[in-house]
């Protein structure tokens, strides 16, 4: 039986995308975006508010990150964990399919949920169209960086995005849920 590995890597994200994860996410407001269900979480932050250890991005808006170990993880909101998986998309997107290379310092963080839920639909369709394109093929071929990565197949790092987007998609979903009990 011949399998069309690349047809499997798109079909499990963007299934879960389809009908679990982005259904979830309509209707989000700034209020949940910005939720804190714990005092002191990580979050992003308009420049010079943050309280965690370092602020990331070169925008109005920041993202509150710390070198590990943290002891304890910090807890953090909607809005810190689909800047997340933007900027998953986004460097994946700049370093495999040709788009402008992003990463967590350069990335310009989204100060409500609409326009983060917009940037999160742009680099997933990119992602996505990305994916397709490069066939069994392409999902064999070395991925040439970063170098501890260098020549494992570019599958790896597609499969790495969807266990990104499948694993903080579900905390997302989790926090919306608390949140609509949380009064």
């Amino acid at each position: 039986m011949d399998v069309d590995w690349n047809a499997e890597v798109v079909d499990q994200l963007e299934s879960h995308w389809r009908h679990r994860l982005r259904p979830r996410l309509a209707g989000l407001t700034d209020d949940e975006y910005f939720w804190q269900p714990v005092s002191g979480c990580w979050t992003v932050s308009r420049r010079g508010e943050s309280s965690a250890p370092m602020s990331l991005g070169p925008g109005e808006f920041t993202w509150d990150y710390g070198e590990p170990p943290h002891g304890p993880e910090p807890v953090t909101t909607i809005a810190w964990r689909l800047a997340h998986l933007i900027v998953v998309f986004a460097s994946t997107n700049g370093t495999q399919f040709g788009r402008t290379a992003i990463s967590q310092e350069t990335f310009r963080y989204a100060g409500t949920a609409e326009e983060a839920l917009r940037q999160l639909d742009d680099e997933y369709a990119a992602w996505l169209s990305g994916v397709r394109s490069l066939g069994t093929a392409g999902l064999a071929q070395p991925q040439g960086h970063p170098p501890a990565f260098a020549h494992a197949p570019v599958a790896k790092k597609m499969l790495y995005v969807n266990v990104e987007v499948i694993h903080h998609g579900a905390e997302i979903c989790l926090l919306r849920d608390l949140y609509l009990r949380h009064k």
